[in-house]
């Protein structure tokens, strides 16, 4: 045989190979988190009275008794779980990003030697769960037309509603090089931007989703024990808000608006955004942020 006849083969057998692999579907952005709380009524004047976010018209799934989901637009929301013990310190519940394909997605992971369970079917859509390197839940869902994305709300969507989109979530990281292997090598996530509490130091790395502009941030931390206060600021959910002063303005004309404990003051991040950051009842971090760098 050639040289030119075995390159030939090569390439042919090549595209056959390629072909018949499990192709990752595209992953959009974030879909929601979830935090356990302790006292529902008292999480809900937070998220839904402070934050202005209206409850979703549907039953809690089965897998979750007793949860509330507050709209943050048709394709992101914000739940909150009852059952949160004295004791417990991680409040984090899971963070879910939305996908076109959970069959798909769940034929990938295998290949790239990642177990999964059978996908749930939740509020009618589709839910593939599983845990990162860090042991947070991760779920990955795929809506239906019947779905939670076409659920209504109970109150009409308006200016209620502190921010219309969340922009990021946050989850501590131990080890970034296993971080890396399971959200950059497998799923496809990318760094946008990485920084510190000083310039000689990395605390945070913004990762991408790879088919969209929402993204993971992962909150580094080394061997030492987190303790609750860390693990609230931590595990967080980012939200975009085109003023700062006007969201700050809008959360202190609303009952629990004014205590410092809850509403903190406004400051500029490391990435040179404006941000305020508010705490639930539980201490679970609401971050509000502005989508462009100060001038």
């Amino acid at each position: 045989m050639t040289v030119r006849a075995c390159l030939f083969l090569a390439l042919v057998l090549g595209r056959v190979l390629w072909a018949g692999a499990a192709q990752r579907p595209p992953i959009t952005g974030v879909a929601s988190i979830a935090f356990r709380v302790r006292d529902l009524a008292k999480a809900r004047a937070f998220y839904g009275g402070l934050l202005g976010y209206p409850e979703l018209d549907e039953a809690s799934p089965a897998a979750r008794p007793g949860s509330v989901r507050f709209e943050v637009n048709a394709r992101q929301h914000i739940e909150i779980v009852p059952g949160l013990a004295a004791g417990d310190d991680d409040r984090l519940f899971h963070v879910a990003f939305e996908t076109t394909d959970v069959a798909a997605l769940r034929a990938y992971l295998a290949e790239k030697g990642v177990q999964t369970p059978e996908p749930a079917v939740e509020a009618g859509d589709r839910v593939l769960r599983l845990s990162d390197p860090d042991a947070h839940a991760v779920e990955f869902v795929q809506y239906a037309d019947g779905g939670r994305k076409r659920a209504r709300p109970r109150a009409p969507l308006g200016l209620s509603r502190v921010s219309a989109r969340i922009l990021h979530v946050g989850l501590s990281v131990r080890d970034a090089a296993a971080a890396d292997r399971f959200y950059k090598d497998v799923l496809g996530f990318s760094e946008i931007w990485r920084g510190g509490r000083d310039d000689t130091r990395t605390d945070w790395i913004n990762m991408r989703v790879p088919d969209g502009t929402d993204y993971l941030e992962y909150m580094l931390v080394g061997s030492e024990p987190l303790d609750r206060a860390r693990l609230g600021s931590m595990h967080h959910v980012a939200l975009v808000v085109p003023d700062i002063q006007a969201a700050l303005e809008l959360v202190r004309s609303r009952r629990g608006g004014t205590d410092r404990q809850t509403v903190r003051a406004p400051q500029v991040g490391r990435n040179k955004r404006w941000q305020l950051n508010l705490f639930d009842p539980d201490g679970s971090r609401a971050e509000l942020m502005e989508p462009f760098t100060m001038r």
